[in-house]
């Protein structure tokens, strides 16, 4: 079955899982506002959370530092978030129309086009262990060896997104099972990535392949007017002159790990699309067929 929109055919899906399976986006929103409140600070808002997506610690530290100014190290902001982090994750629940597309999807090993499935998140062994041990119907789905974690050893330290390792990491997974059967490899133009983070659309695009974007909707607030850059992973982060010097010290440190990884696409060229929810797929538009 063909594609509906002139690009290849997709022959895999990678999803992401914080707020894009799962609602734990939000949880990590009231950890962090419980943590503020209980000193005395504002709450977290989005144009300052949509910095903090997707960036290694040493980074998203800075720039939280600087919006919060709290009275303790970054040691005890690691306790004082672990420990509300195992009471609030084990309650994950799965956003609206997730549990249909990937049974969808799974159902179409058993056609002459299946679309193959793994799973690429940022979330390390023991949280993603707290966020899914009671949703392992939903996770079943996706076979052991195509789950490739944030603190998974092949991906090198300084990695992340948005840079495009891990995405290209759970291709290579689902193709190293392709080469032992002798079949045809795909390519990443025919893989379509699931995210919710602006820095992971922007790993997605630097890995070539072609990005569904369905981003909360105070994450897409904050980035009203800017959802084509985002599309073609070309966003950076924000627009400079809103920058804070934390977010700027950030960039420099991420400065390097981007030069020869990859490059964003270019707006309007049709890898990156926008929705709203992820209920009522549009399967046909992407060559995709549900039996």
């Amino acid at each position: 079955m063909a594609s509906t929109n002139d690009l290849p055919r997709i022959r895999a899906c990678l999803f992401d899982m914080d707020g894009l399976l799962i609602d734990s986006e939000d949880l990590y929103s009231i950890v962090t506002n419980e943590i503020l409140q209980k000193y005395e600070r504002p709450i977290l808002p989005w144009s300052v959370k949509a910095q903090l997506q997707g960036r290694p610690q040493p980074e998203a530290f800075k720039i939280f530092n600087d919006f919060a100014q709290l009275p303790i190290s970054e040691q005890e902001l690691k306790e004082e978030q672990s420990t509300r982090q195992r009471h609030y994750f084990p309650q994950t629940k799965p956003l609206p129309g997730v549990p249909t597309l990937l049974s969808d999807l799974a159902s179409t090993k058993s056609t002459d086009e299946p679309v193959y499935i793994a799973l690429a998140t940022s979330s390390h062994s023991g949280n993603y262990k707290l966020k899914t041990d009671h949703l392992t119907e939903l996770f079943s789905v996706f076979p052991e060896p195509n789950k490739v974690l944030g603190d998974d050893p092949r991906i090198g330290k300084g990695r992340g997104k948005p840079l495009p390792d891990i995405y290209l990491l759970a291709l290579e997974t689902i193709n190293s099972e392709l080469r032992s059967k002798g079949k045809t490899e795909i390519k990443p133009e025919e893989c379509l990535v699931f995210e919710d983070a602006v820095p992971g659309v922007e790993a997605g695009r630097r890995a070539g392949m072609q990005v569904a974007w369905c981003p909360h909707p105070g994450l897409l607030g904050a980035f009203k007017g800017r959802e084509e850059e985002v599309l073609a992973g070309a966003t950076g982060s924000h627009k400079e002159e809103e920058k804070t010097e934390a977010e700027k010290e950030a960039e420099e440190l991420q400065a390097p790990r981007l030069q020869s990884s990859g490059t964003p696409g270019k707006i309007g060229d049709g890898f990156g699309q926008l929705y709203s929810t992820l209920e009522d797929f549009p399967y046909a538009k992407y060559g995709i067929r549900i039996p």
